[in-house]
């Protein structure tokens, strides 16, 4: 539940020119705007499930957006009666809406929205009505390149060693065929985001999230609440921890906690966490992560 300290579920990913929004609790246009975030700028919406702590900030959001001149489509994915829960919303609250809004309800595992460099995926998660993970994970991206090698083998600067850059062999001056491994290092790693959130622990999670560099997850409750955890299909503190070292996870962040605990009481999801995986952070409002490239 939202309190007074504690906005309800949402995270902002901002990647170049895009913005993408998971999950978009009551109260999370607030949070745009105290972070004077471009939210009018956001691409695309991807819902975990339709419980209303989730979902009840969507209607604010779609109705802001019609203020500016937005011409570009708004894409919600989800699970489920998400179309139906849209619709709806729009029409009991007779919304004006001056963009196009595409809603496409999914069935994890998928590959649900692309880029040219990069893909979002969902996959199943467990709770007590369908609910859905997301990653987005970036291409591997080229090596560097090797200008004193370009030199050395006679490659005039300019279109030619945008050609090598971009994969393309090409002649230098003497006519010899250069080849881009000739002059590219190795290729390095894109990055990648995780997002899940309301379900029991399962074992399949770890291998969809695997290699995160940035893993955010639910730590709802402490070990003392393992079952209440299992009945309502959350997860511990020490089971999202759990997730992040099988995965290797570079770096896990949890969300979504029990209004049992106050941000004072917080530290104690912390410890347990990182008595598993000792890279474990508390997220707070407005808090804001870099994800730099590894390579």
């Amino acid at each position: 539940m939202p309190l007074p300290y504690r906005h309800l579920t949402s995270v902002l990913l901002r990647r170049d020119g895009d913005l993408f929004l998971f999950d978009c609790g009551e109260g999370t246009q607030v949070s745009l705007k105290r972070l004077n975030l471009k939210w009018k700028k956001i691409n695309a919406i991807f819902i975990s499930h339709t419980h209303a702590d989730h979902v009840t900030g969507l209607p604010g959001i779609m109705m802001l957006s019609s203020q500016v001149d937005r011409t570009e489509p708004l894409y919600i994915y989800g699970p489920p009666k998400i179309a139906e829960y849209v619709e709806s919303s729009r029409r009991v609250l007779d919304m004006y809406i001056n963009y196009p809004v595409i809603v496409k309800e999914i069935t994890a595992p998928c590959i649900v929205h692309e880029g040219e460099d990069f893909y979002i995926r969902a996959f199943p998660l467990q709770h007590t009505k369908t609910c859905i993970g997301y990653t987005l994970e970036e291409m591997n991206r080229p090596g560097e390149f090797n200008q004193e090698r370009a030199e050395e083998l006679k490659i005039p600067r300019g279109p030619l060693w945008g050609k090598l850059q971009k994969g393309e062999s090409v002649q230098n001056v003497d006519g010899v065929l250069v080849k881009p491994e000739d002059v590219m290092g190795k290729e390095r790693s894109g990055r990648k985001f995780s997002f899940v959130t309301d379900t029991q622990y399962i074992p399949t999670i770890a291998p969809e999230v695997r290699g995160s560099n940035l893993l955010i997850c639910e730590g709802m409750f402490a070990d003392d609440c393992e079952e209440q955890a299992k009945e309502k299909k959350h997860m511990t503190s020490r089971q999202a921890a759990t997730i992040a070292r099988d995965s290797e996870s570079l770096r896990m962040a949890m969300i979504h906690y029990s209004p049992r605990y106050t941000d004072r009481d917080l530290d104690v999801l912390l410890q347990q966490a990182r008595e598993v995986y000792p890279n474990a952070e508390l997220t707070h409002d407005r808090m804001i992560f870099d994800i730099p490239y590894i390579d």
